[in-house]
C-alpha cells in the first residue's frame, strides 16, 4: 500500500509540473503574439509555446497549448478560431519529428521551419482563400507577386504567406533550441503526462514497450483506428447533414427576400398605367418616377442581382421594366423575351395572373433562384409580374465558407482527440500489455530453474497492474497461474531429487558390492567418477562433441561412472583378488566382466523402461576396454564408433590404474602416469579426451591429492 501510494505522488507530481509547463506555454504565446502586434512586426510568434511543449512533453501536453492558445484568442479576435487545426497540426509534428532527432542536426532543424512554414503559411492559406469575411496578410507582397504576370490570384497568396511565415517559424524554431540547452535531458524525461496503471518504469523502457512487433496490428493501433473511423464517419455525415440543413436554410432565407422584394415593387407599380408604361416607356407619366424607386431597392439590396417587370403572354415575357447592372445591359420597354427552358411548367399559372412559388432555374442567365410577384390593376386584374433574381452561386461560396469553417474547426478538435485516445490507449492498454507480456515471455524462455522461475513470478507481480478492467483481470489470471505453475516445478523439482538420489544411492550400493569383492581397487569408482567429470567439463569446454554432451549426457555419464566395473560381480574372488599376474586363462575370464557389465545394465534397463541413465552405465560397463585403434575388447570397436562414454571412462579408469597401487606394482608417480596416456592418444584412447585431460591437470591434481597423494 505504501509503494502504491508513493507512486501515485510521483504521478501527481508529474502531472502538476507538466501542467505548469502547459500553462506556461499557453502564456508565452499570448504574451510574444501580443508584443509582436504591438509592435506592428509582420511575425505571429503564437506557436512557440506550443512548440516547446510538444517538445518537452509529448503529442499531448501540445495539442493542449495549441488548441487553448486559439480558443482564448477568438474571444478578442474570432477568426483565431478556426486557426486552431493549424496550431495542434504543429504541435503534432513539432513532437514528431523532435522525437526522431531532426532538431539535432542542421539540415533536421531546417527541415522542420519547412514543416512548419507548409502548415502555417501553405495550410493557413486555404482558410481566409475559402472564407471570404477573413482577410489575407502580407496584401502587398501578394499585389507585387501578381503584378508579375506570372502567377495566379491565389498562387500569389500562397506563395507571399509561405515567404512571409519563414522569419516567424524560424524565430520560433530557434526560441525552442534556446530554450532546450537549458533543460537537461533528465528534466525533459520527467515532463509529460502519465496516467500510469502498473509499476511506472524507466523513458528507456517504454521506449522499449512501444516497439513491440504484433503479426498484423497492435491493440492500441485497432483502438485508435476504430474510434478514428467513427469519428471521421460521424463528423462526415454530421457535416453533409449541416450542410445540407445550411443550404436549405439559406435558400429558404433568400426565397423570402426575394419574395418579399418582388412583393415590395409590386406594391410601387400602378397597375392601371402599365398599358401606358409599355406603349410610350419612359415618355408614360410616371415611368421614371417608377423606374427610380425600383433601380434605389435593387441597389440597397446585396442579395438580388436582377430586378425587373414583366407581363406575361403567350409570344413570351414583354418587359415593362428592366433595372439595369453594372454588368448586364437593360432591356428596352415593349422588348419581348422568349420563355426559358427552365420557366415552361410555370408559363399556364403566370397567363392566368397566379402567384407562383420562388423557381430555381440554370440556364441563359445562370443559376438563379427567381421569385414572381403580380401587379394587378384596379379592378384585380393580373397586368404584369415583378421578379427579383437573386444568384445561387453566392449560396455556394456561402455553403463553401461554412464547409471550410466546421472542417477547419473539425480538423483541430479531432487531431486533439485522437492525441487524448492515443494517451489513454497507451497507458490503459498498449503499456499493461506489452509490460505483462514481455514478463511473461521472459518467463516462458527462463532456464526453468527453480531460482529463475521465482524471479520471474516476482517481476510479474511487480507490475501491480491496476486498470479496474479486463485487462487488470487477464494479469491476475497470468500471475495465479505462473504461481503454481511455478510451485508445480518446484514439487517436480523435489520428487526428481528424490528419484535422483534414490538412483544414486542404488549406484553407490551396487558399485560398493563390487568394490567390496575386489581388495585391490582403494576407492575406484570416486576416483573414476571424479576423472571422468573433468574430462566430460572439459570437452564442453573445448566444444568437442557438442551435439553429444547435452546436460542430460554428462550428468547420466556422471552419475553412471561408478557402474562401470559392475560386471565384475560375476568374477570367482580367486581371479578377482588373486595377489599377482594373471595366467591367460584367468585374463579371458577377467575380459568377461565387461560382456556381463553389459547384460546386467540392459537387464536392468529392461526393468526400469524408458530413456534412462542407466544407458550410459550399460556403454560403459560393456566398452570401457575397447581401443581407438579397435583392438580392445569385447567387440573390437573402434574410433568414434566407440560410445562417447566408453572412451571417457578408458581414460579415466587407465590412468587411476596407473596411480594407484596393487599387489603386484605400485603406483606410478603422476608424470609417468601422464606420458603413457600421451602415448595411448590416437591408439588406445581418444585424443580429444587425453587432451582435455592433460589441460586440466590442476583438478586432476586435487583429486590425486586426497587418494593417491603419493603420485604427485
Amino acid at each position: 500500500m505504501l509503494k502504491s501510494k508513493k507512486m501515485g505522488h510521483v504521478q501527481i507530481r508529474q502531472n502538476s509540473v507538466t501542467a505548469l509547463v502547459c500553462a506556461a506555454g499557453i502564456a508565452l504565446n499570448m504574451i510574444l503574439n501580443a508584443a509582436v502586434v504591438a509592435m506592428g512586426l509582420p511575425l505571429y510568434l503564437d506557436t512557440v509555446g506550443t512548440v516547446l511543449a510538444a517538445v518537452l512533453g509529448g503529442y499531448l501536453p501540445g495539442v493542449i497549448v495549441g488548441f487553448a492558445t486559439n480558443i482564448i484568442k477568438s474571444i478578442s479576435d474570432p477568426s483565431s478560431f478556426y486557426y486552431v487545426s493549424l496550431n495542434v497540426l504543429i504541435a503534432f509534428f513539432a513532437t514528431f519529428l523532435y522525437r526522431r532527432g531532426w532538431l539535432k542536426k542542421i539540415y533536421g532543424i531546417i527541415g522542420t521551419i519547412a514543416v512548419f512554414v507548409l502548415i502555417g503559411g501553405g495550410l493557413g492559406t486555404l482558410i481566409p482563400w475559402f472564407m471570404e469575411q477573413l482577410t489575407f496578410d502580407s496584401e502587398s507582397l501578394s499585389a507585387r507577386i501578381y503584378g508579375t504576370g506570372y502567377f495566379s490570384e491565389f498562387s500569389s497568396h500562397l506563395l507571399s504567406s509561405l515567404i512571409m511565415d519563414i522569419p516567424d517559424k524560424a524565430i520560433t524554431v530557434l526560441i525552442v533550441l534556446v530554450v532546450l540547452r537549458c533543460i537537461s535531458e533528465k528534466q525533459k524525461q520527467n515532463l509529460g503526462f502519465v496516467l500510469w496503471a502498473q509499476k511506472p518504469f524507466s523513458y528507456n523502457d517504454a521506449e522499449q514497450s512501444a516497439k513491440s512487433r504484433p503479426r498484423i496490428a497492435s491493440l492500441k493501433a485497432k483502438v485508435i483506428i476504430s474510434q478514428s473511423i467513427s469519428l471521421i464517419v460521424i463528423s462526415i455525415v454530421g457535416i453533409a447533414i449541416g450542410v445540407r440543413t445550411y443550404r436549405t436554410t439559406i435558400i429558404e432565407e433568400r426565397s423570402r427576400i426575394a419574395m418579399g422584394t418582388a412583393k415590395a415593387a409590386a406594391a410601387v407599380i400602378d397597375g392601371d398605367k402599365v398599358d401606358a408604361f409599355l406603349e410610350k416607356g419612359d415618355a408614360a407619366e410616371g415611368y421614371a418616377e417608377t423606374l427610380d424607386i425600383l433601380d434605389t431597392m435593387l441597389r440597397t439590396s446585396e442579395d438580388i442581382e436582377y430586378l425587373y417587370v414583366y407581363r406575361i403572354l403567350e409570344d413570351g415575357c414583354h418587359v415593362v421594366y428592366d433595372i439595369e447592372i453594372d454588368n448586364a445591359e437593360a432591356a428596352e420597354t415593349g422588348t419581348v423575351i422568349e420563355f426559358d427552358e427552365g420557366f415552361r411548367e410555370y408559363i399556364p399559372d403566370l397567363l392566368a395572373g397566379n402567384e407562383v412559388a420562388p423557381i430555381i432555374t440554370n440556364d441563359t442567365w445562370g443559376w438563379l433562384l427567381t421569385a414572381y410577384y403580380p401587379v394587378y390593376d384596379s379592378e384585380g386584374i393580373c397586368v404584369c409580374y415583378v421578379g427579383a433574381d437573386i444568384d445561387l452561386e453566392l449560396i455556394n461560396k456561402k455553403v463553401q465558407n461554412y464547409v471550410t469553417e466546421i472542417v477547419s474547426v473539425y480538423l483541430g478538435f479531432f487531431i486533439v482527440l485522437s492525441v487524448l485516445l492515443n494517451w489513454l490507449a497507451e497507458y490503459t492498454l498498449s503499456l499493461p500489455l506489452n509490460t505483462v507480456t514481455k514478463k511473461v515471455n521472459d518467463f516462458i524462455n527462463s532456464d526453468k530453474t527453480q531460482q529463475e522461475l521465482d524471479k520471474n513470478v516476482k517481476r510479474l507481480r511487480d507490475i501491480n497492474l491496476r486498470t479496474g478492467d479486463e485487462v487488470e483481470m487477464l494479469y491476475d489470471a497470468i500471475c495465479s497461474m505462473s504461481s503454481n505453475e511455478t510451485e508445480y516445478v518446484r514439487s517436480i523439482q523435489r520428487l526428481a531429487d528424490s528419484t535422483a538420489n534414490m538412483q544414486d544411492g542404488l549406484i553407490i550400493t551396487m558399485a560398493d558390492m563390487v568394490e567390496k569383492r575386489d581388495s585391490d581397487t582403494g576407492a575406484h569408482i570416486q576416483k573414476t567418477a571424479a576423472y571422468v567429470k573433468i574430462i566430460v567439463g572439459g570437452l564442453k569446454k573445448k566444444g568437442y562433441y557438442a551435439e553429444k554432451l547435452t546436460p542430460k549426457f554428462m550428468s547420466d555419464v556422471v552419475r553412471s561412472a561408478p557402474l562401470h566395473d559392475v560386471g565384475k560381480i560375476n568374477i570367482p574372488d580367486k581371479i578377482l583378488n588373486k595377489p599377482g599376474k594373471l595366467t591367460e586363462e584367468e585374463y579371458e575370464i577377467m575380459k568377461t566382466h565387461a560382456t556381463a557389465g553389459k547384460h546386467i545394465m540392459e537387464s536392468a534397463i529392461t526393468t526400469v523402461n524408458g530413456d534412462n541413465y542407466l544407458k550410459e552405465a550399460r556403454n560403459m560397463a560393456a566398452y570401457h576396454h575397447e581401443r581407438w585403434d579397435g583392438k580392445g575388447y569385447p567387440e573390437q570397436l573402434h574410433g568414434e564408433v566407440i560410445p562417447l562414454s566408453a572412451r571417457i571412462m578408458a581414460v579415466a579408469d587407465v590412468f587411476d590404474a596407473l596411480t594407484s597401487p596393487r599387489v603386484y606394482k605400485p603406483g606410478f608417480p603422476l608424470e609417468k602416469a601422464l606420458s603413457i596416456l600421451e602415448e595411448g592418444k590416437g591408439t588406445q584412447f581418444d585424443p580429444k579426451c587425453v587432451e582435455v585431460f592433460m589441460d586440466a591437470l590442476d583438478e586432476v591434481k586435487v583429486v590425486l591429492a586426497k587418494y593417491n597423494p603419493e603420485s604427485l
